[in-house]
């Protein structure tokens, strides 16, 4: 059995944050509502239209979902959505703008005196109170604010993350908070308020580089794709063909390796300059020098090759079209199908193994369950069209 299955989640979301992690409880059999606005819906379906039409954030996070399109602010859509939550959900989810779900009537308070065990989870970019509860925040934004962008990048140019690395820290947090209120529940039988913030989500991921800059020391540098504490850690040039490979060292055993096995040179393992990580990190500039050395007249496979031997830890520097092809993830047999409105599309099993497999249902069209889910309240045919009518749906 799917762990999560028989679960009821009603979510007011959009963009990444809030639909990644309820995308995950999906994942584990929960039955996910969606709630969204007549004629446009959550505002990513439009970020652009690269999967066959649809839009490549909505389908990696809304797969397994149903789609119910409602008018929240239509004082007849506002009470289907009460009796929405109050009759069907186990938890509620939303990441509209601070206070919306309070004016809504979805606040904690207000449904915990209604529904004692329900949970309820606001995700927003810097919390329920504090000075900067009402800015604007968003995914770049929140890079910024966290720090994260400025020890990542060049010397020259910070840079942010590739992926929305704020908001899916945000609903990884949501994810968990909410397991952990589900078993909470289970011992007490009450609900949970849980407050997610963007930014907290993201300083907390920022990780050691806060406390390398403890007290006012310097901040790890920025040094591209390289790492910027420990070194030989990063990308570095082939010349035979032109191409990189990425190569790690974390101690001292794999230092005299490299030094023997990789650069043929193992008088390095002895020199002082060289003694440490520290020293190397401090000696980047020369040691990188001999590394590109060795590896002018060598191509990818041969330097793999000697890392290999070496047991130097190594990677290739894949494009996006090569990680679709990637062997191992093939070899593991982690890719399935999933329907959509433009069809079926590929989509990768959730890390972690069940004996039951993950839920992974259709991505959902605008709007595609709303009759049948306002039937399970009781409106029949003709209070459904009354709603269309008025376009509360």
């Amino acid at each position: 059995m799917q762990p999560l299955k028989g679960l009821t989640v009603v979510t007011l979301e959009h963009a990444i944050a809030a639909p990644f992690a309820t995308r995950q409880l999906a994942d584990l059999g929960a039955r996910v509502i969606k709630i969204e606005r007549p004629g446009t819906g959550d505002f990513a379906r439009g970020y652009d239209a690269r999967v066959r039409g649809l839009a490549s954030h909505f389908v990696w996070t809304n797969r397994s979902k149903e789609s119910v399109t409602l008018d929240v602010k239509h004082p007849e859509a506002a009470q289907v959505l009460e009796r929405l939550v109050l009759e069907k959900a186990d938890v509620v989810v939303q990441n509209l703008a601070p206070g919306a779900a309070a004016r809504l009537g979805l606040g904690y308070d207000r449904l915990a005196a209604k529904k004692p065990q329900i949970i309820v989870c606001d995700i927003s970019g810097y919390g329920a109170d504090g000075p900067y509860r009402d800015k604007k925040a968003y995914d770049l934004l929140i890079q910024s604010e966290a720090g994260f962008v400025s020890v990542t990048g060049t010397p020259d140019e910070p840079c942010k993350a590739g992926p929305s690395i704020a908001d899916i820290a945000a609903g990884m947090y949501a994810y968990t908070n909410i397991l952990a209120a589900l078993l909470q529940r289970a011992q007490t039988g009450r609900g949970q308020h849980i407050d997610i913030s963007m930014l907290e989500s993201l300083a907390e991921w920022t990780s050691y580089p806060l406390y390398y800059a403890f007290e006012g020391a310097p901040p790890p540098p920025r040094t591209g794709a390289a790492h910027a504490t420990i070194y030989p850690y990063g990308p570095f040039p082939t010349g035979a063909d032109k191409g990189s490979v990425m190569l790690g060292l974390q101690n001292e055993r794999e230092w005299v390796n490299f030094c023997e096995k990789v650069l043929l040179r193992p008088e390095l393992a002895r020199e002082a300059r060289f003694a440490g990580n520290a020293k190397r990190v401090a000696e980047r500039a020369a040691l990188r020098d001999i590394i590109v050395e060795t590896f002018a007249p060598l191509t990818v496979p041969q330097v793999v090759e000697r890392l290999e031997t070496a047991q130097i830890a190594n990677a290739r520097v894949n494009t996006m079209h090569e990680v679709w092809e990637h062997p191992q993830l093939k070899a593991r047999d982690r890719w399935r199908e999933v329907g959509s409105p433009a069809g079926p599309l590929p989509a990768m099993l959730p890390p972690g193994t069940w004996n039951e497999g993950p839920r992974m249902d259709p991505v959902p069209a605008l709007g595609e369950h709303t009759d049948a889910i306002l039937r399970e309240l009781g409106i029949d045919a003709e209070g459904v069209r009354q709603l269309r009518a008025a376009e509360a749906i």
